[in-house]
């Protein structure tokens, strides 16, 4: 009795306001969901951030009893994926493939219409996945040792490509440019296909990228692969060293993805999307697309998602900083 005596206070707006809002979001929890989802991809269909979202969100639906439907939004370096989804309803209808891209934007652009760490609360990490360096099987580098004792001896004549400006790829190229302490140059084109087509070309010796679009290219010898910059080997290319092995102490690279929401999404929600997300992650189908797609599953909890968030935000743009990459 004394709350209801309370609440013919001064404060009574306030308590009245608050046992609303709460009362509101446990209504919305129990309710929850009562219509079709969308996942928010910052990358055209196709890629492996794109059919990894489709699979799971396929997965998660099942539980959840409603469709999850995929829009694609590439562009911007995945800020036109990202605002929309940090303008949306909290409600947990509205979700964001979050990626390297994502993590990077923070450091790469002077600035954004939203903060990537304040308005977005992380629900689950998917999936990691490796990339790749690769030269043209005609090329004088039969290993990685030999394009690093090459480059040493012929400092400024080494050419490594990669996609664009800011793109995961593109940091990569040049953190294992610096770590190895090599005097190269590191040219970008607006695309996977450019790459593979200068590489063949001879106008590059080398070249960065993801690894799974390139591994038919890898298995049939039309591409050398020479190291994967992950913590361990591919189970694909068994064969094939990490840069770490290979000489490039301390230089580890991975892409990842995962799902985000507005930050203001009620926890239960959070929690509710977490464990479909998991479920999704641990489901024998969805394994055995991650590893067609070359993609390493990571259920965990929503604290870990959000730790690792911020973890990369922080790796990548100190990275930029050390890489001396201008802002946009």
């Amino acid at each position: 009795m004394t709350l209801l005596r309370f609440t013919f206070s001064g404060m009574a707006p306030l308590v009245v306001g608050c046992l609303i809002a709460v009362a509101g979001l446990g209504a919305h929890a129990q309710s929850y969901p009562s219509k079709p989802l969308r996942i928010v991809v910052p990358f055209g269909a196709g890629g492996v951030a794109d059919l990894t979202a489709r699979v799971v969100g396929q997965k998660m639906s099942e539980g959840l009893g409603q469709p999850v439907i995929i829009d694609n939004r590439p562009g911007a370096g995945g800020i036109v994926a990202a605002d929309v989804v940090a303008k949306s309803a909290p409600d947990g209808y509205t979700l964001l493939l979050m990626s390297n891209a994502h993590a990077v934007s923070a450091g790469l652009f002077k600035s954004l219409p939203f903060d990537p760490v304040k308005d977005f609360q992380p629900v689950s990490l998917m999936g990691t996945f490796d990339l790749v360096i690769v030269t043209n099987p005609e090329s004088r580098f039969k290993t990685l040792q030999d394009l690093l004792t090459w480059t040493k001896e012929n400092p400024g004549k080494l050419n490594i490509g990669s996609i664009n400006i800011g793109s995961t790829q593109h940091l990569t190229a040049l953190l294992f440019k610096s770590q190895a302490g090599l005097d190269a140059q590191v040219i970008p084109f607006n695309g996977t296909p450019a790459v593979t087509t200068a590489l063949r070309g001879g106008q590059i010796d080398v070249a960065v990228e993801v690894l799974s679009p390139l591994m038919p290219q890898i298995k049939s010898g039309a591409l050398r692969a020479l190291a994967v910059t992950g913590e361990r080997r591919n189970a694909g290319l068994p064969q094939i060293p990490t840069a770490k092995e290979a000489g490039v102490t301390d230089f580890v690279s991975t892409s990842w993805n995962g799902l985000g929401v507005p930050a203001a999404t009620p926890r239960a929600v959070v929690d509710r999307l977490n464990k479909e997300v998991n479920a999704a992650l641990r489901s024998p189908a969805v394994l055995q697309k991650f590893a067609e797609l070359d993609v390493e599953a990571h259920p965990g909890t929503v604290q870990q998602s959000q730790d690792w968030v911020k973890s990369e935000v922080k790796y990548w743009g100190d990275m930029i900083t050390h890489a001396g990459i201008e802002k946009r």
